[in-house]
Parts: C-alpha cells; structure tokens; sequence
C-alpha cells in the first residue's frame, strides 16, 4: 500500500472538491433519506444512542472522507480491491447510501475526473473482521490532518464484537435471528 502520507494530500483534495460541488447538498440530502430507509441490523446500530437525524450528517462526512481516501488510494495503485480501504460497519454503510445514489455520484466523479471505489470486495464474511483502529485506513485519516478521528463512528474490531453480542441478543429476545438474516414473524392478522 502506498505511503499514507503521499495519499492524504490528494485525498484531502477530492475530499474538498466533493463538498463543493454543485451537486453536494442534493448528495447528502438523498444519502441521509436513504439511510431513514435502510438501516442494516449490523451497521448504524452499532452507534451508541444512534439517531439518524443527529448522526446521519456527521456520517455522510466520514463517508465522504473513505470515497476520498479510496479514490487517492486507487489513484496511486489502480488496484480496486486494495483500494477499498476497511472502515467500520457503521461508516460502511453511510458509503453505501452515498453509493445508492448513483445518478448524483457519478455525474460528481466524472466532473472531478476520478473513480469512487466500493469497499464491498473487501467486507469481512463475518461480523468480526476487517477495520480495526490504527490500521492503514486510520494512517491515511490521521495524515489527511481531518481532525480526531470520531471513534462514535470509527468502531474497533473488539468493541464490535462486544456491541454485536448485546444487538444479537436484544434481537433474538424479539425473533430476529443471525443479526437480521432470518426471522419467523408470520404477519398473519390476529383475530
């Protein structure tokens, strides 16, 4: 992977180049109703005290940030699988509802001329995988000088276990099962 140091500056620039383009406020509009819509059992609700209307806005941020860091990645080693930096469900899945909203991004990154990578090739099979603290991803963070990284959002591996565990069981107390995979509610109207 290339230097973190010599990928910031550009990430950092497509950063800012998104956020001013005509197009960003009808981006992040459309994501954040996406997200009112398609929470995942996995994701978002891994955020402590999760609120979409207080959240979502800082989320689309992050999200913003790992399409700018995927990019500059992808930019210096044209390899899409590599570049689909590891972040945490949470962040994930606000990338996604951006992502959902093809029209827009894509009319964003021809304008810009670069390549939005997805990060899904290189999701973990199971719920403990992938994105931990002070990994790559983190290094390119930290040198794109964005600040603190919100570690309300930015979730470690441990901890994700831990919140997983209490989520699945408040889940199957109610009959969700496998974190939202499978449930047995019939929907039949009761007389």
């Amino acid at each position: 992977m290339p230097d973190p140091y010599a990928v910031a500056p550009r990430a950092v620039e497509i950063f800012d180049a998104v956020r001013d383009h005509a197009e960003y406020d009808r981006l992040r509009a459309s994501a954040l109703r996406h997200v009112a819509r398609w929470v995942t059992f996995t994701g978002l609700p891994l955020i402590a005290g999760w609120d979409a209307e207080v959240d979502g806005p800082d989320l689309v941020v992050e999200g913003v940030k790992v399409l700018a860091m995927r990019a500059a990645v992808y930019e210096q080693i044209g390899d899409e699988r590599l570049a689909g930096l590891e972040v945490p469900a949470p962040v994930e899945e606000i990338v996604h509802a951006l992502a959902a909203r093809f029209t827009v991004l894509s009319r964003v990154q021809q304008d810009l001329d670069v390549v939005f990578v997805d990060g899904t090739g290189r999701e973990p099979a199971g719920h403990d995988e992938g994105y931990d603290e002070d990994g790559y991803t983190d290094q390119v963070y930290a040198a794109a000088t964005w600040g603190a990284i919100p570690r309300r959002y930015w979730i470690g591996q441990e901890e994700t276990r831990r919140r997983l565990s209490v989520l699945f069981e408040h889940y199957e107390s109610i009959g969700i099962q496998e974190g939202g995979q499978s449930h047995f509610f019939t929907f039949s109207a009761s007389r």
